[in-house]
């Protein structure tokens, strides 16, 4: 009878288990980056949880925990029982949430610096948000994030105080109801004793190793010397207990060993294989089979990608925090596929990019680099290489897409608020971080929901938006440096709400064409044959890849999008990177909105060698709309009737999107072929500059095949011919 009672509790528990959402389910690893709320008002932007504990499942499934800031170097909070609430975007979807601790907190440690100034000062120094709170990093002389060292289960934060390296490692001792958590600290070589606010007075602290404690204003106050080696003992324990705990307690204080990798955590492959697209079409969509059943149950949804730089292998950040290796994505489909997690815990990395051999991540808190200090495939070092980030706790402002100038210089782009004005000035914006790592400027601002940056040859970006407050529709943008796109909700001084007041899109995209643009990219001139040099946007919200006919009329850019006829994927593609094979791999994931539901997908596009018959030009002049094909047609299909045109406009307000007003059909009276056979010329007398218009196409290949398309796009001028 018990025999038959175990194995039903265990089927009921695997029963359950199985059932269990992905972000409950997964290892997280030792630590995780995210926005801890860890009491009522008191809020960790760029919160580091850590696990205290052993035990297998990672940072959610332990006992213990302690949450740093790494904008103000404090330990926000130390908490024991329960880990998180799961509320936010990326764990339950949820909107308008952030995820708050909820087990028993021991102590926390209020919103400001976690050391004090080298002038010996506590007064916050960062920068006033339009809610009077403060927000992002302290200045970087006073206390600047380097990174976080890894070695098995524990965790060294890395810091420069005052220009004074510090290391630091977090830990408990189980004590029943009173725990004791300890901060081993070593500091560096100092002119004067560095201070550091260790807990409010209300805990009991104890201190073994070099430099003392005292009580002053409300807190435990330790100062340590160069060259120290300590360990700070906090608990509710009473005195006599703790000073007990303290002389009991042997454990080295010296960090460094910690500092230069363990043995691998995840040595462990996962196998899958590639699906070879149909070849019956001008594209061919090979499918390279995400690895959701894995040893640690991450939740495959891939936000960014890179080659390695030899190109044998991909780098897919998912955004949930990991990073996996897979290797086969160059072999002919079907191909085994190896893939190995070689980092965990980031906060929603969104976009991945290699500078030579260097790996980099953009992450919600910071761009971060990633080094494997022994060799042995696995990163050992997350290095914070900018956190300048300005993080709030709203769930809608992602960082995304990572790209690099001929400089060295990368640019990604942050989003803004929902439906709230911004709080910070990175609200809204493309941002570029130096070379150095050492500054971050903003490029341009305006946007309410970038999602990826694509870099012109000519010092421009071309930059998408989704509709939403102030975006009437989703928008592609050619940015300039220091231009406005249209979102009064973005951090920005304007005032004068008129659409003249705003740079213009180069294409107004209507939500039944994409829901939701993602990032743009160039065909290389020398892949997919007549398609070379071509323009490229991802959709994460249909799934599919357009082509983007555009041109430049008295200064302004205007053009259309196509979709490239290819079947729709099955999720939200964001982030794509052509490789020396002449492919396309791309890769996305659904995590808000959108039509393309399936977590996530990690793809390639091959041209095949039929004809594509797709838009590669087009050009609006007075009385005459011309489109160029990338193949010829057939010359009796090309008859006034095999078009239709319509246009409409929209208004951009505070409210939500826009609907069509005064949307019409346009008469096509003619039209022509070129000698080519390829550029169709419409004569439409009453063609005008418009915001919005719909060109349907209907004709026939040489070889009798339809070719039906459907362009959606902009025309602010129109040429004299």
């Amino acid at each position: 009878m018990k025999l038959l009672l175990a194995a039903a509790l265990t089927l009921v528990s695997t029963t359950v288990f199985a059932a269990a959402p992905p972000y409950l389910k997964m290892d997280y690893g030792p630590a995780l980056f995210w926005t801890y709320q860890v009491a009522p008002g008191n809020i960790a932007q760029k919160g580091i949880a850590v696990r205290l504990d052993d035990g297998p499942g990672g940072v959610s499934k332990g006992r213990a925990w302690m949450v740093y800031d790494h904008d103000t170097m404090r330990v926000a909070a130390a908490t024991t029982g329960d880990f998180v609430d799961w509320k936010g975007i990326a764990f339950d979807a949820s909107h308008g949430t952030h995820t708050s601790l909820k087990g028993e907190r021991h102590f926390v440690n209020p919103v400001g610096p976690g050391w004090a100034s080298p002038e010996g000062k506590w007064d916050d120094a960062r920068v006033v948000g339009r809610d009077k709170r403060m927000f992002g990093p302290l200045p970087r002389e006073w206390a600047h994030y380097e990174g976080m060292y890894l070695q098995g289960s524990k965790v060294v934060i890395a810091a420069s105080i005052g220009g004074t390296r510090v290391l630091e490692s977090p830990g408990w001792i189980d004590h029943g109801s009173n725990a004791v958590f300890t901060r081993t600290l070593n500091i560096g070589p100092a002119k004067k004793p560095l201070l550091l606010r260790v807990a409010p007075d209300s805990v009991n602290v104890a201190l073994s190793g070099n430099g003392s404690i005292r009580k002053e204003g409300g807190f435990w106050i330790a100062e340590l010397p160069g060259a120290a080696k300590t360990r700070l003992f906090i608990s509710r324990a009473d005195e006599p207990a703790l000073a007990k705990l303290v002389k009991a307690s042997t454990a080295s204080l010296d960090l460094e060993p910690l500092t230069h990798g363990g043995p691998a955590r995840w040595a462990q492959e996962v196998t899958t294989t590639s699906v070879a697209g149909k070849a019956d079409g001008a594209f061919i969509a090979d499918t390279f089979t995400l690895p959701a059943e894995n040893p640690w149950q991450s939740w495959m949804r891939p936000g960014g990608f890179d080659f390695t730089p030899d190109g044998k292998a991909a780098i897919v950040a998912t955004w949930n925090g990991d990073v996996w290796r897979v290797d086969g994505v160059m072999a002919a489909a079907p191909a085994p596929l190896r893939w190995r997690r070689i980092a965990s815990g980031l906060f929603q990395p969104l976009g991945v990019k290699f500078r030579g051999d260097e790996l980099f991540i953009t992450c919600r808190d910071q761009l971060v680099r990633l080094r494997d200090l022994n060799g042995d495939g696995e990163t050992d070092f997350i290095e914070s290489f900018n956190n300048d980030h300005q993080v709030t706790e709203h769930f809608h402002e992602f960082a995304m897409g990572l790209q690099t100038d001929a400089a060295g210089n990368f640019y990604y782009a942050k989003s803004a608020r929902h439906a709230l004005t911004a709080l910070v000035p990175h609200h809204g914006t493309l941002l570029r971080v130096s070379a150095d790592g050492q500054r971050t400027d903003l490029v341009a601002n305006g946007f309410r929901a970038a999602n990826g940056v694509c870099l012109n040859d000519d010092g421009t970006f071309f930059v998408t938006d989704q509709e939403g407050h102030w975006t009437p529709k989703n928008r592609i943008n050619r940015v300039k440096p220091g231009g406005f796109y249209g979102n009064m909700f973005g951090y920005t001084d304007r005032t004068n709400t008129s659409d003249s007041a705003m740079e213009p899109p180069m294409v107004w995209i209507t939500n039944a064409k994409d829901r939701s643009p993602a990032e743009l990219l160039w065909v290389p001139k020398n892949a997919w044959g007549s398609l070379g040099g071509s323009l490229l946007n991802l959709s994460y919200g249909m799934g599919r890849a357009y082509i983007v006919p555009h041109e430049e009329v008295g200064g302004q850019w205007q053009g259309a999008v196509c979709e490239l006829p290819l079947p729709g994927f099955a999720t939200g593609i964001m982030r794509g990177r052509f490789a020396a094979d002449g492919a396309l791999y791309t890769c996305g994931m659904f995590g808000w909105a959108g039509n393309a539901a399936a977590p996530g997908g990690f793809h390639r596009i091959r041209r095949n060698g039929k004809p594509a018959n797709v838009p590669l030009a087009i050009h609006a002049a007075k009385g005459a709309l011309s489109v160029t094909f990338s193949d010829p047609l057939d010359p009796a299909s090309v008859k006034p009737d095999a078009f239709a045109l319509k246009v409409w406009s929209l208004q951009r307000n505070a409210n939500y999107g826009s609907k069509h007003y005064d949307e019409h059909p346009l008469e096509i009276t003619g039209a022509r072929l070129s000698a080519d056979a390829r550029t169709v010329t419409l004569d439409i007398s009453a063609l005008a500059p418009t915001q919005c218009y719909e060109l349907k196409v209907n004709l026939q290949a040489p070889d009798g095949a339809i070719v039906a398309r459907s362009l959606h796009g902009t025309i602010h001028q129109l040429a004299e011919k």
